[in-house]
């Protein structure tokens, strides 16, 4: 007696209809992955979505089931209706109807899932060519040819450029991740491209668009950074004849990033809390004053020094060597006439850069008959109570030996060694008292920028010489507190 409907075993009409099934799959394949998720979705009588754990849903048929497949692929036991198979990286998820044998929705997953595979090795295959061209593309805008460039890609159209830079031991796992989630295309006369380059060990991406984007490669670069621990830096939009620009500042910004926020914005690095209580009049005076022997690039080197911290990391920012960054600075402390290597100084330099700009363009040529010093800040500029309270509130609270100990790490350039020498203490310790400040001042001191800020705040607060020799002690290398 023989059985209907029972599974393990077909019959030659059963064979008849895999072999059509496998047909219309491969048929689909040789087209696109969205005609092969259409046709998966088509064959199980349901939906089909193909889920990247970083882009989200990639493909998906219909479309209104791209939410419920990326929350199935994260969930699993919470669709237990669902066919699940990993395919090139992602996840294939398939709804069967109702009126699907589970033989029939199994075999076309995993049908569905091999030729994926297929398609995503090929693609693997071309990706190595094509992300060569990608970083010829952003060395060609790094080095000036922004017309060639934007010619090649959509002439015209793309006049702006957002760049993020990522640095982190696990960049080029990274590049693959992001390169399958943007989806990058050369595609001329389209609205936006992005260009993704490995450059010196470190990712970067260039989007180029019309002067707004809509968010989706920056949601991109977030997830990508917090998976795989990055650190990035992000400058823009700008028109893209100031990609090199864009490209400095995102590094100078990626300086400042922390694993609790790991992307910063450049415009995030330049602003302050202080600039915008200063008295208006005698500090545009002053600022103007100040860098009127210098020009925008001269600033823009300068402000890129000041948020990197380092020469170096400056030069690395730059694309310059580190020995014509420090040529360029001492020049710029001749044209000053100040020691740029002293932390007051520094800070002062910050706020002259941080200044917002006149409209009267004499403004900074009256009151002094020449140019004003660095050293010197202008009578009252932080002696007003705004300021006051704004430094109270940024340094207040600290017991007499954190903040001398800090005052003497910030004259040092936020050097441990040098200053712990001259603190009488040792480096264990100070460290120790710096990890106590951060957290008391809740701000991280590995910013260059917030490093100028708190110098500032400690100056506008003293009522004594923050002296080492001040340091409260109690015997031998200890320390008494008062």
């Amino acid at each position: 007696m023989s059985t209907t409907g029972t599974t393990g075993h077909e019959g030659p009409g059963g064979a008849r209809h895999a072999r059509e099934t496998t047909d219309r799959l491969l048929r689909a394949a040789t087209r696109s992955g969205a005609h092969l998720i259409a046709e998966a979705a088509l064959l199980v009588q349901g939906w089909a979505v193909l889920a990247d754990p970083i882009a989200g849903a990639v493909y998906s048929t219909p479309a209104a089931a791209a939410a419920d497949g990326v929350h199935a692929a994260a969930d699993p036991r919470d669709h237990p209706h669902c066919l699940q198979r990993p395919a090139a990286g992602a996840v294939l998820v398939l709804a069967p109807g109702p009126a699907v044998p589970p033989e029939q929705a199994a075999r076309v997953a995993t049908s569905t899932a091999a030729l994926l595979e297929v398609r995503g090795q090929r693609a693997a295959e071309l990706r190595g060519e094509q992300m060569r061209l990608h970083t010829t593309l952003v060395r060609l805008l790094l080095a000036g040819h922004t017309t060639a460039v934007a010619e090649t890609l959509g002439g015209s159209r793309l006049t702006h450029v957002t760049v993020y830079r990522l640095t982190g031991a696990d960049v080029p796992t990274a590049h693959q991740v992001l390169w399958r989630a943007v989806r990058p295309s050369l595609a001329p006369h389209a609205d936006a491209c992005t260009l993704l380059g490995r450059l010196d060990g470190e990712l970067v991406v260039a989007e180029l668009h019309r002067g707004g984007d809509d968010g989706r490669v920056l949601r991109l670069v977030s997830r990508v950074s917090e998976r795989h621990h990055l650190l990035a830096g992000m400058a823009g939009p700008l028109p893209l004849a100031e990609m090199p620009t864009a490209h400095s500042d995102a590094a100078a910004a990626r300086h400042s990033a922390t694993p609790d926020r790991r992307i910063v914005p450049a415009d995030a690095v330049g602003t302050s809390r202080l600039v915008p209580l200063l008295p208006t009049a005698p500090y545009v005076r002053w600022a103007g004053s100040v860098l009127r022997p210098l020009t925008p690039a001269h600033r823009h080197l300068l402000l890129v020094w000041l948020r990197t911290g380092s020469k170096p990391r400056a030069a690395a920012a730059l694309g310059l060597s580190a020995g014509t960054v420090r040529a360029r600075i001492r020049e710029l402390s001749r044209l000053l006439r100040a020691d740029l290597e002293d932390a007051t100084v520094q800070a002062h330099l910050l706020l002259v850069l941080r200044a917002p700009a006149s409209a009267d363009p004499d403004e900074g040529d009256r009151g002094d008959g020449g140019t004003a010093r660095l050293e010197t800040l202008p009578a009252g500029l932080l002696d007003t109570d705004a300021v006051r309270a704004w430094a109270r509130g940024l340094v207040g609270g600290l017991e007499p030996h954190l903040r001398i100990a800090l005052a003497c790490w910030l004259d040092h350039h936020a050097r441990t060694a040098p200053a712990a020498a001259e603190l009488h203490v040792h480096r264990t310790t100070l460290s120790n008292w710096l990890t106590q400040c951060a957290e008391h001042l809740a701000q991280n001191l590995g910013d260059a920028a917030v490093r100028a800020e708190v110098h500032l705040a400690l100056r506008a607060t003293r009522t004594g010489p923050d002296d080492p020799a001040s340091l409260p002690r109690r015997g031998g290398r200890t320390y008494r507190r008062l």
